[in-house]
């Protein structure tokens, strides 16, 4: 984890997207993750250190809500945005080991029985346990319903078989939200969600993949994985609807995620303009350089807003009890869209702006350019939000 020298700017919280609440814990977060130093080198290792840390300084409280140990009524997406931000800004693994404590027990706040939710979330709030997410297959990524997992009701409860694969935290979760088929005729209408500790029979997590940005991934095989009935999560067939609520709680926030990498990208860039000098001057004083910078900052601002709005626009529905301001599932896909794309276009400029150094291994430009690429792919592709935001537009117009 490499220390930033210049700490990430705090403007954006006087906009009117955020409350006082909101404004605090950003400030508080800022110097704790400054302050913090994990050894990233072997990502497995460090992700358990880092879902630790989370627990004690009490960030994994807004995982959860608060009849669960967890800092707030219900779980608040711009507090989340935040979080993940500031988080990414530091580290983009201390950033995951967060997210996938969110995600990975999302479906419990949200559907769980008062059992599970007592048996799971507190826990995940303290960093005791670690939760992950179980939907994609081997055939089935943005494509859910091609699901071909099974869940087969037992006198004893349920047999799972089947292959879940890139599960972030596979390997290291002490219990995964996974989805497979009741009904396997009825496409997405025959998904339901299960729990399943990590030390269910039937059940291995020893296929770890390895990937450009290292943090825990693997393949999960379940044969004849067995778990009692009171596993299911949520209503039986309900579990596409579950996994789309989850994933719309936190699609905003992985724009939030690309936001605190493009920030530090472009914090990285400004201080190495303002210190390398050629033909007698910084590489700042260029005019070239000023224009890139501008170009930056203008599409870090741009995607700013439009995370903020969508993080927003889902806290205002939930506080009102009522619907939300506009699509907010178009919102969503558009800050995630424009978040991540925009990063990526960032930290591209801050590696070319730092010429041979940019590309040397261990250089923050280097770790940016491999970690952002994911976000562009994972809770949703990019090509997947275009075709979201196309189908709004044209319901919009109609």
């Amino acid at each position: 984890m490499a220390a930033s020298a210049t700490p990430p700017s705090t403007a954006h919280l006087a906009l009117p997207f955020f409350d006082d609440g909101h404004r605090t814990l950003a400030r508080e977060l800022l110097p704790w993750a400054a302050g913090q130093s994990v050894d990233e080198r072997d990502d497995r290792p460090a992700c358990r250190d880092w879902v630790k840390r989370l627990g004690q300084g009490g960030w994994l409280r807004y995982c959860v809500p608060a009849a669960s140990g967890g800092a707030l009524e219900r779980l608040d997406s711009r507090a989340l945005v935040l979080l993940r931000e500031t988080l990414a800004f530091h580290s983009p693994l201390a950033d995951f080991a967060f997210a996938m404590q969110g995600l990975g027990s999302g479906a419990i706040t949200l559907a769980g029985s008062a059992a599970q939710q007592r048996d799971y979330l507190r826990a995940v709030a303290q960093g005791d346990k670690i939760a992950a997410f179980a939907l994609s297959e081997p055939e089935a990524g943005s494509d859910v319903g091609a699901m071909a997992m099974q869940a087969v009701a037992t006198p004893q409860g349920w047999r799972l078989d089947g292959q879940k694969t890139w599960i972030s935290n596979g390997g290291i979760a002490d219990f995964y939200c996974v989805f497979a088929k009741t009904d396997p005729a009825a496409g997405s209408r025959g998904i339901t969600a299960f729990l399943v500790d990590a030390n269910a029979p039937g059940l291995d997590t020893s296929a770890h993949i390895e990937v450009m940005a290292p943090h825990p991934l693997a393949t999960l095989n379940f044969e004849g994985c067995t778990v009692e009935r009171e596993a299911q999560l949520g209503e039986l067939n309900g579990g596409f609807k579950l996994a789309m609520r989850t994933l719309d709680i936190f699609r905003a926030s992985v724009a939030g995620a690309a936001l605190g990498m493009a920030r530090r990208a472009l914090a990285e860039a400004v201080r190495h303009a303002s210190n390398r000098r050629m033909f007698g001057q910084t590489l700042a004083d260029f005019q070239l350089t000023q224009a890139k910078l501008g170009e930056m900052a203008a599409l870090i601002d741009s995607a700013a807003l439009l995370t903020y709005r969508a993080a927003w626009m889902r806290d205002d529905s939930e506080a009102r009890g009522a619907p939300p301001a506009g699509d907010i599932t178009a919102a969503a896909a558009m800050a995630k869209m424009c978040a991540t794309e925009n990063a990526s276009r960032v930290i591209d400029m801050a590696l070319q702006m730092h010429g041979g150094l940019g590309v040397k291994v261990g250089s923050k430009v280097e770790s940016l350019y491999r970690d952002i690429r994911s976000l562009r792919i994972y809770e949703g592709a990019t090509e997947v939000q275009q075709l979201i935001i196309g189908k709004s537009v044209l319901r919009s117009a109609a």
